[in-house]
């Protein structure tokens, strides 16, 4: 299974950015970055922050108006504030190097147990299993010969552990990720797939619920998400913004206070002086 998986992923993986070397903060910020975001929107944004920010020592000089600025629409920038957080608890407590343990990992703030592992297996090569959902999905079928699945638990991992080899472990984890972002998907193309002959789900005749569970659209449009969205990038394009320019931003006042009052409360923007707003400076 694994000699078909690694030479399916060298002849069909993604030509993504990064997989063409970096560094442990290079795989730090993919990884937040892309986290409920597009690769495509996350390249030219990633390469940008690399040229700009190449080491968590540069990053952490930055101030937040400066980071919120240069996140622009990649949305949830309360990301882009972690981030910072993250780098200057790098530079505290680690010299300015991105760990190398997953303990260590999730102590620096922003990075959840996947990301730890991520930057653990990716920018260091250790043996440690990665799960997102993609991972449980080829998991669930290749093993148990289950066709639809949630989101990643802990008791995956232990068995993700298991089909990792001593050697080679990262590539192999990132094979799985690309087989379940480009195969073996919710409607899968098994026909594609380098180890459909071994795959419990083939070999139990692809079986299927008899009521699949409806796949949720996540509503964006006309959401406090949106409304934020639309003051952060007024914010982004006036460094002093009053705040009759924000009223007319939105046609629903008591959303547009809701939306606005979150901001200020996630310390996303602040209001500097009566009645005028920019995005945070400190």
């Amino acid at each position: 299974m694994i000699d078909e998986l690694l030479a399916w992923y060298k002849n069909n993986a993604r030509d993504i950015v990064w997989r063409r070397g970096t560094t442990p903060w290079g795989v730090l910020l993919s990884e937040v970055m892309s986290q409920q975001t597009q690769v495509s929107r996350v390249e030219p944004q990633w390469e940008a922050w690399m040229e700009r920010w190449p080491t968590p020592k540069d990053f952490a000089k930055a101030s937040p108006d400066e980071i919120l600025r240069a996140w622009g629409s990649l949305g949830y920038p309360r990301r882009a504030l972690r981030l910072l957080d993250c780098a200057r608890a790098i530079v505290e407590k680690h010299g300015g190097e991105v760990p190398n343990t997953v303990t260590d990992l999730l102590a620096l703030p922003g990075v959840g147990a996947y990301t730890a592992r991520a930057i653990a297996a990716f920018a260091y090569r250790r043996r440690v299993p990665v799960v997102d959902t993609n991972v449980r999905r080829v998991l669930r079928r290749y093993k148990q010969a289950e066709f639809h699945q949630g989101n990643p638990r802990a008791a995956d991992l232990a068995a993700v552990e298991a089909l990792l080899p001593e050697e080679n472990a990262p590539d192999v984890s990132v094979a799985l990720m690309e087989l379940g972002a480009l195969v073996c998907i919710p409607e899968p193309k098994c026909e594609q797939c380098p180890i459909q002959q071994t795959c419990a789900w083939q070999l139990a005749g692809c079986p299927k619920p008899a009521e699949p569970p409806k796949r949720r659209t996540q509503k964006f449009a006309g959401t406090d998400r949106q409304v934020r969205g639309i003051i952060m990038a007024h914010l982004r394009n006036h460094p002093e913004a009053s705040r009759a320019s924000i009223d007319v931003l939105w046609p629903d006042s008591i959303q547009l206070d809701r939306s606005l009052f979150s901001l200020l409360k996630d310390g996303l923007a602040e209001e500097h002086t009566p009645g005028k707003f920019r995005l945070p400076v400190v």
